[in-house]
């Protein structure tokens, strides 16, 4: 993968307004991969004292979108499902998608989260749908 087409992802992503208001980035993408992250503050927890279980599907739902997208192709999560194993309160939490299946129309992705520590805490399963016919995500004005 060219580092334009990603420069060119990276850039469409900034649209990502929830994402980003909320201090969520995309620190890596190749080929069928991603990796955000995002540092937790006060505005990240919930009642509990824990991560809020929607930060850490959005931080999942970003690596998916990331990676789903990289073969240029806009592509939207048609089904996800996130499975929360422990919690986190502090420090740097990361989403690492890999593209299971990447079909021509219909692909699949796994996004493991996970603390600094790299101590699991969701797994997040998602397929999409690779939208024909509109502009690429890399020929998409930013």
């Amino acid at each position: 993968m060219d580092n334009n087409r990603i420069q060119a992802l990276k850039a469409f992503f900034l649209h990502d307004e929830f994402a980003r208001q909320n201090g969520i980035e995309i620190i890596e993408i190749a080929e069928g991969y991603a990796r955000t992250q995002v540092r937790i503050g006060p505005e990240h927890l919930n009642a509990g004292g824990s991560v809020q279980g929607g930060v850490l599907f959005t931080l999942a739902d970003l690596a998916f979108a990331a990676a789903t997208n990289s073969h240029g192709t806009l592509t939207v999560t048609t089904s996800a499902n996130i499975t929360f194993v422990r919690g986190a309160s502090r420090g740097i939490v990361m989403a690492e998608a890999r593209e299971l299946v990447n079909h021509r129309h219909l692909p699949f992705c796994e996004v493991r989260v996970t603390d600094e520590g790299g101590n699991l805490l969701a797994v997040f399963t998602a397929s999409g749908y690779r939208k024909e016919g509109v502009p690429s995500v890399c020929e998409r004005p930013v």
